[in-house]
């Protein structure tokens, strides 16, 4: 993708979303941790339908503590791999308790600390409960990246500092979500619907979708 094309690819973006947010349900910075770490390898809506159980009845990390380990899997166990998810979990909110008074550290290098915890996982945390201008590369962003041109990458390190050099400054905090939900529900990975694609003016991806025969 030119440089200058850049630009007018976030602001179409932007026009048609001026608020994007996460698709995962919070109401505290602790929520927000503990839904990405629960959303590894698993939808958004998964992990929306276990959380509206569970965070009634702790949403906090001691709460969390308080369920033990079988109590929090029975909250849990529709989410893929949620023995493991569990038991990261259980460990982070015990750090958070000894180490940071209940509270989520806002620092990636105390973040990428906590057991369950990537530079994904902390990147979105930063992101969103923070307003950080980092980029959490996940699938959709990845994918998105460099199929249109925009910042190309060998793997989800390199798209990461790419899209950091190359996103204008004025979109850099809100360009993950806008990538995000692009890559979700019109450059999805099968076969995009460029026929339905705003942005498709400034993406380089040939040749593109031609919508469906009636």
């Amino acid at each position: 993708m030119k440089k200058e094309a850049i630009a007018p690819f976030f602001a179409t973006l932007k026009a048609a979303n001026p608020m994007p947010v996460t698709e995962l349900e919070y109401t505290s910075v602790f929520e927000l941790l503990a839904a990405v770490l629960l959303s590894a390898q698993a939808t958004d809506v998964s992990v929306n339908k276990a959380t509206r159980k569970l965070y009634p009845v702790a949403n906090t990390p001691q709460a969390i503590l308080d369920l033990g380990l079988e109590g929090l899997e029975s909250y849990i166990r529709t989410i893929g791999l949620y023995r493991t998810k569990a038991k990261n979990l259980l460990a982070t909110c015990e750090i958070l308790v000894k180490q940071h008074g209940g509270e989520v550290p806002r620092t990636r290098e105390a973040l990428e600390a906590l057991p369950g915890v990537g530079r994904k996982t902390a990147n979105v945390v930063l992101n969103s409960a923070f307003g950080e201008a980092v980029m959490a590369v996940d699938t959709h962003i990845f994918r998105v990246s460099n199929r249109t041109g925009l910042a190309p990458g060998k793997n989800p390190l390199e798209v990461e500092m790419n899209l950091l050099k190359r996103v204008p400054t004025d979109y850099l905090v809100d360009a993950h979500h806008w990538l995000i939900l692009h890559g979700r529900y019109v450059c999805i990975a099968r076969k995009p619907l460029c026929w339905q694609c705003a942005v498709a003016p400034w993406c380089d991806f040939e040749p593109k979708t031609p919508p469906p025969a009636a």
